[in-house]
């Protein structure tokens, strides 16, 4: 791809990847493994080195994004940030629901519109959403795999609505990955263990596990891979070790 300049002079455009959450677990993990394959990172998070901000808040966010797009468009997307409440369905609160749909929903909804003028322009684009095995269901889980659900529909109307501009939309659903999120929702005791214990691999994935799985959708040559679900599980979704 190139952007036109003066004269019959070209220039390569930047290939600029946007990656929310970007601090820390997987998010960190995406931002390193794009590094390393060349892209520029523009990471958007209340903590790290990047564009610092509260994305459970749409004007917040789109300061932050009016910021990230200072540096020009922006052709790749990873919506990862994300928030668990576990509890029982009883105890699942309304607040819980409020600030899962803000943070899992409305901010990627968000952040691809900002990004969709660079990316059509473009004829390319490419954007991946971190969705969760929970989707499929967990218990303790109900506004969680709610909002991770739609994550993944959200990817398949991409695909149908924006292939005809060159962009692709796909999802990851991570199982059990070793980060705080996963501790804080997975304490140290029977239950997990029994989580740990029934992953076929005979292992909790890494977050370098997942940023390979993003890379490989984000690359150019994926362009023929759109509105899919990749599951990053150890073999959970095909059944329990053991069972």
């Amino acid at each position: 791809m190139k952007d036109a300049v003066s004269g019959d002079e070209e220039m390569p455009i930047k290939e600029r990847v946007l990656i929310t959450g970007a601090a820390a677990g997987i998010g960190r993990a995406a931002a390193d493994r794009c590094r390393a394959e060349g892209y520029e990172v523009v990471g958007v998070d209340r903590d790290g080195d990047g564009i610092r901000a509260d994305l459970s808040l749409p004007d917040a966010t789109a300061a932050a994004l009016e910021e990230a797009l200072r540096g020009g468009p922006i052709t790749r997307l990873v919506n990862n940030v994300g928030i668990v409440r576990p509890g029982p369905v009883e105890e699942q609160g309304f607040d819980d629901l409020e600030i899962a749909v803000s943070l899992n929903i409305r901010c990627a909804i968000q952040c691809l519109q900002a990004l969709l003028p660079g990316m059509k322009a473009a004829r390319f684009g490419r954007v991946v959403n971190i969705s969760s095995r929970a989707a499929l269901g967990k218990e303790r889980r109900t506004v969680y795999a709610a909002t991770k659900s739609a994550l993944i529909g959200m990817a398949k109307v991409w695909a149908l609505e924006l292939g005809g501009h060159g962009i692709t939309a796909n999802a990851i659903g991570p199982g059990p990955i070793r980060t705080e999120l996963f501790d804080q929702a997975n304490p140290p005791g029977p239950r997990t263990q029994a989580i740990i214990d029934a992953i076929p691999v005979r292992r909790v994935g890494t977050p370098d596990d997942v940023a390979n799985a993003v890379a490989f959708l984000l690359d150019a040559r994926s362009g023929f891979i759109t509105g899919q679900t990749l599951y990053v599980c150890g073999g959970m979704t095909v059944g329990a070790s053991g069972s």
